[in-house]
């Protein structure tokens, strides 16, 4: 289904109203601590799990299946647009929140959302306080920096989000999300939640450059299609691909890098070899590197693996999922116009991240 046909005028309108309200609703969500302290004084946030990676490495498939556990929660669609404040949100749109047929999409991959499925609007709250990282045309890694009225509002979010689980047992409920852009600040994520666990997914380098490759031309054309879909990207923080597409500047690659063609496989390439370059060199070894081409290959063992290094208590249910797993579409790729130079370094941090690499 194209992007123009999954939200109507209402839906647009409220979206617009959302999107030029962050600051408001960052304010108003203290007012949501007070009304909802009781509530919240019982939740603490244990164990949380940060799944990311590069798009289009199966982070939104793992996230599926952790999130059809019921010790885990996230965000869902159903807390847009006014993600800041979901707990008075969630109580005002219950009278027309309703359950919605599921549709693929608009990556065209056959993944299917509706509005319980998990998402990534988690990178709201981090843009909303972390405004000068967000560059006209990048994103700066985080490198040190703290704020802690910001780690106070995450964690207190994220327990809003564990109240809205529908568990009996609440208590017990961990946080996970998937955001690509966790990529960026791995480190700081392990400083606010010394106890998390973050998983970073890998492909095959020109398998993977090639997808983004393709998803960047996609959604170029849907940006260019429906102005709404690129300010609904730019809102939540999407800057993956397309006209709202900023590359985090892993190392300052950016600027001294000679492949600034994002049309170009060659600048995926680099871009895959700056972050996953910077990953090997800095990730605290916390953090679980996993092979997506091996859980292709052999899901049963890396579900398996990866449900004891993260503390899955219902391996089996997660396990039992192994079935979902499938090749992911191939594009016809012409390396001949790829500088020698840049595929051996390709190479070299590819081999990096498998010697660093969980399964």
């Amino acid at each position: 289904m194209a992007f123009e046909n999954r939200y109507g005028f209402l839906d647009r309108v409220l979206h617009k109203i959302a999107f030029f309200s962050w600051t408001a609703q960052a304010a108003l969500s203290d007012f949501e601590n007070t009304l909802f302290a009781e509530r919240l004084s019982s939740i603490d946030v244990k164990r949380p799990v940060f799944i990311t990676a590069l798009p289009r490495a199966g982070t939104t498939l793992l996230l599926e299946l952790c999130n059809t556990i019921d010790e885990f929660t996230s965000h869902s669609y159903r807390n847009m647009p006014f993600v800041l404040t979901p707990l008075l949100w969630n109580r005002f749109s219950q009278s027309f929140q309703s359950n919605d047929k599921e549709r693929e999409r608009a990556h065209g991959d056959g993944m299917m959302v509706g509005i319980d499925s998990p998402e990534a609007f988690e990178e709201i709250v981090w843009r909303t306080f972390w405004r000068s990282n967000y560059k006209k045309g990048h994103i700066e890694a985080w490198a040190g920096q703290r704020d802690r009225d910001f780690e106070h509002f995450l964690r207190d979010h994220i327990r809003k989000i564990i109240v809205l689980s529908a568990s009996n047992n609440i208590a017990t409920i961990r946080y996970i999300s998937k955001n690509n852009l966790n990529i960026s600040r791995v480190n700081y994520l392990r400083k606010i939640f010394p106890d998390s666990i973050t998983v970073i997914l890998y492909r095959d380098p020109i398998a993977h450059a090639s997808s983004l490759l393709q998803q960047h031309q996609n959604f170029l054309k849907i940006h260019a299609d429906d102005k709404f879909a690129k300010s609904y990207m730019q809102a939540i923080g999407h800057y993956d691909f397309g006209r709202t597409l900023k590359p985090v500047n892993f190392s300052n690659w950016l600027n001294d890098t000679p492949y600034k063609a994002t049309n170009s496989l060659s600048f995926w390439l680099a871009y895959w070899c700056a972050c996953y370059g910077y990953l090997a060199a800095t990730a605290s070894s916390h953090a679980l590197f996993l092979s997506y081409d091996r859980l292709i290959a052999n899901p049963v063992e890396g579900l398996r693996l990866l449900a004891e290094k993260i503390g899955i208590e219902q391996s089996e249910l997660f396990i039992e999922q192994a079935s979902r797993f499938r090749q992911p579409r191939s594009y016809e790729t012409d390396t001949e116009e790829i500088p020698s130079e840049l595929l051996l370094q390709v190479q070299q941090v590819f081999e990096d991240i498998t010697t660093r690499s969980t399964f």
